[in-house]
């Protein structure tokens, strides 16, 4: 039987709540404010907005250079993620299931991207790039964001490995199955919220990267982080605030699927949710 809870500890579960409230939306205030503006009438961005209106919308969206950018950004991102899906998931297999020799040096190497600062690794690609003619392109673009966005699914990977039950694995080779046979039919179901808990960090990150993409294309290949921080420098103009409307709603979308791909895997592992 649960004990009673007393005055003072709703009153301070109240107040706790209270202060997480208020904290969230000074956080996130800043962020919505983005979203009328995206409607505004003006060629400014200016509160009170003079009127409401869709010009910024269909400037946007028919804006050759905008358009561009969307695509530029879509086809890196979507290949970034394959590739750093397919090889964080085979790192987090190696790390955790073989016996291999200098682990804690390979489990360096894989995360350090997370404490490199980004300035630092883009002029380190940026040198090494040039020396090898892949700057400017879309291979070394797709390979930089690959080196960043490796690290979140190999994390998300290992942790979901941590939980997993390898005496289902023995109980499939006992059987017959093959090793890959194992890996479809039982491995790979068990930690595939993981695997697409990574997938889109990974996409997220790359979705989001301006440092290096900037470093290694400059002006060759346009994208949309690269595009808005170009909108406001040059001209503060609500196209940017339509942009930054549409990357909010893809935020949260991917937040909501992360978080429902938690939960599952949680259910998966006996835990509560």
């Amino acid at each position: 039987m649960l004990p009673a809870i007393t005055r003072g500890e709703r009153i301070w579960q109240a107040t706790f709540r209270s202060f997480c409230g208020l904290v969230f939306f000074f956080l996130v205030a800043p962020i919505l404010v983005v979203i009328p503006l995206s409607f505004t009438s003006s060629g400014f961005l200016i509160y009170p907005m003079p009127g409401i209106s869709l010009r910024w919308y269909d400037a946007v969206l028919f804006s050759p250079i905008w358009s561009q950018s969307l695509l530029n950004t879509g086809a890196v991102a979507i290949a970034t993620t394959i590739l750093a899906t397919a090889l964080g998931t085979l790192a987090a297999l190696g790390v955790t299931t073989a016996r291999l020799p200098f682990v804690g040096a390979m489990l360096a190497i894989l995360i350090s991207p997370f404490f490199v600062p980004l300035i630092v690794t883009a002029v380190g690609l940026f040198y090494f790039y040039a020396s090898i003619g892949l700057t400017g392109t879309f291979l070394g673009l797709i390979m930089a964001h690959t080196t960043l966005a490796l690290p979140f699914v190999f994390v998300t990977v290992t942790a979901t490995l941590v939980g997993y039950d390898r005496t289902l694995s023995r109980a499939g080779a006992s059987l017959g199955a093959t090793p890959l046979r194992v890996f479809l039919h039982i491995t790979l179901p068990t930690i595939l919220p993981g695997i697409l808990s990574g997938a889109l960090f990974a996409f997220a990150t790359s979705l989001d990267e301006v440092v290096v993409t900037t470093f290694l294309t400059g002006p060759t290949i346009p994208t949309l982080p690269k595009q808005i921080l170009k909108g406001t420098r040059e001209n503060l103009s609500p196209a940017v605030a339509v942009v930054a409307t549409f990357l909010i709603v893809l935020s949260v979308v991917l937040m909501l699927t992360i978080e429902w791909l938690r939960r599952r895997g949680q259910r998966l592992h006996g835990r509560p949710a």
